[in-house]
């Protein structure tokens, strides 16, 4: 089995064995699916660097840019590498399931659509709706989904799937019943809400739950920027009991910290602007002045340095310098070619690994190497994205926070890759307990039955 989605639009990213570039969903999927990971899994990639503006990566290779203007006549070649990759999946792996993005009644983007019923198209495939019901209004967006698809598209939409359910499902029974009736379809089965299942994800929604530890732990302040990137680095920190893990944007939300995080960003000159504009340039100096320890990591590293070069526009206006905070004397110069890497080797006396993606080359200066990064007492800046998940390199870092605080770190016995198995694990029980996932292999085997067409129907 193999996960697919023709189009993700995030900046958690990751990078696959082959030094391809892919979504982080698709990559945990691939792990859960127990498939080595691969471009064609998520062939086209959107990295958002501001509203109106993505770089886009094309089967794991970056492919210039796209704009909101570029929405219809600017994306058909990446329809034709979304559909090419789905085929070529599909002759390698017995079952290819799909994900969707967004809501697949976008009737105005429907002529341009590669990701929903666009995809579901060109492969027969049969659909089902997933809808969140902690959202609110589960019933009605199932319902107006698919009566404002053409004919053609609702056809292939053969049933639902309630997720995030909380509370007496017999309380929910009726509406389901009454959701058939009216459709035609059925409902699959009711996932529950679950706040211990969180998996590595793919946009910045729910930075708000990372948090962990007690009064007496150690505080971890990350700095939210407002294009953060790969935020799943502090993963590993918000399992640790030892940590509270918390996500600022307030200068004042600093002061006690224990340990600050500048995570990485799509756009490092800009989000370094937005961190002068707030005042947290200043907490983060003062916080290092006191010797309390400051993790940057990738473009949160290259703020830590003198100053930030982009001769070739790649962030934005070619020929763009900028001072950085001056915490580590190093030097980042933007380069067209994107470094996409495995790295492997140690870091303050203990085996490391992680993954590079970045165009910022570094030119370090005095002080010492740290993970591709450099150190200079209490500062540390490293270009490995995923180092914190190595269980005995998050160990001897956190032992480096705790004296600074003057604590003694005891090491828990938190074992980052078992959780996320555990929590694969804890997904795949629920869905069989849940879901009829017999029935589900048997639309996969046999495509979608002949269903009735819902009024109106989008009109062409």
């Amino acid at each position: 089995m193999a996960p697919f989605k023709s189009q993700n639009m995030s900046n958690n990213s990751m990078v696959t064995r082959d030094g391809a570039e892919i979504g982080r969903a698709q990559w945990v999927q691939a792990l859960a699916a127990r498939a080595e990971p691969e471009a064609a899994m998520n062939p086209v990639l959107l990295k958002p660097g501001s509203d109106q503006r993505s770089h886009v990566v094309v089967m794991g290779r970056p492919a210039g840019e796209v704009t909101s203007r570029d929405f219809v006549d600017g994306r058909r070649h990446l329809a034709a590498a979304a559909y090419a990759a789905f085929d070529d999946l599909s002759s390698r792996f017995d079952l290819v399931v799909a994900e969707g993005a967004g809501s697949p009644a976008e009737i105005n983007l429907r002529q341009s659509d590669y990701v929903n019923m666009g995809l579901a198209r060109h492969a027969d495939l049969p659909v089902v709706v997933v809808g969140d019901i902690d959202r609110g209004g589960v019933f009605a967006a199932m319902f107006g989904t698919i009566a404002l698809l053409e004919p053609a598209d609702q056809r292939l939409v053969v049933g639902f799937v309630v997720n995030k359910f909380r509370g007496d499902e017999s309380l929910l029974a009726p509406g389901l019943r009454s959701l058939e009736k009216l459709t035609g379809r059925r409902v699959f089965g009711t996932l529950p809400w679950r706040p211990d299942l969180w998996l590595d994800s793919e946009d910045a929604l729910d930075l708000a739950g990372r948090r962990a530890g007690d009064g007496a732990a150690l505080r971890v302040a990350v700095v939210r920027l407002p294009r953060v990137s790969n935020f799943t680095d502090v993963d590993a920190l918000g399992l640790e009991p030892g940590l509270d893990v918390v996500f600022v944007t307030d200068p004042r939300a600093l002061s006690d910290a224990d340990l600050v995080v500048l995570p990485g960003t799509r756009s490092t000159i800009a989000d370094l602007a937005w961190l002068r504009a707030r005042g947290l340039d200043r907490a983060i100096l003062a916080h290092a002045g006191h010797g309390r320890p400051v993790l940057g990591i990738c473009g949160g590293f290259q703020m830590l340095g003198h100053e930030i070069a982009d001769p070739q526009g790649v962030e934005g206006a070619a020929g763009a310098v900028v001072e950085g905070l001056g915490l580590l004397d190093v030097r980042t110069e933007f380069a067209a070619e994107k470094v996409l890497r495995l790295p492997v080797g140690d870091g303050l006396g203990a085996p490391a690994t992680g993954y590079e993606i970045h165009h910022g080359m570094i030119v370090r200066g005095s002080g010492e190497e740290f993970l591709g990064g450099a150190r200079c007492g209490a500062v540390f800046g490293t270009m490995w994205h995923g180092s914190l998940e190595g269980d005995l390199f998050r160990s001897a870092f956190l032992a480096e926070v705790a004296a600074a605080a003057g604590r003694v770190w005891s090491p828990s016995a938190v074992s980052f890759a078992a959780a996320r198995e555990r929590r694969l694990d804890l997904l795949g029980d629920l869905v069989e307990q849940h879901l009829d996932v017999d029935a589900l292999l048997a639309l996969a085997r046999d495509g979608a039955p002949d269903l009735r067409v819902l009024p109106p129907g989008v009109m062409s």
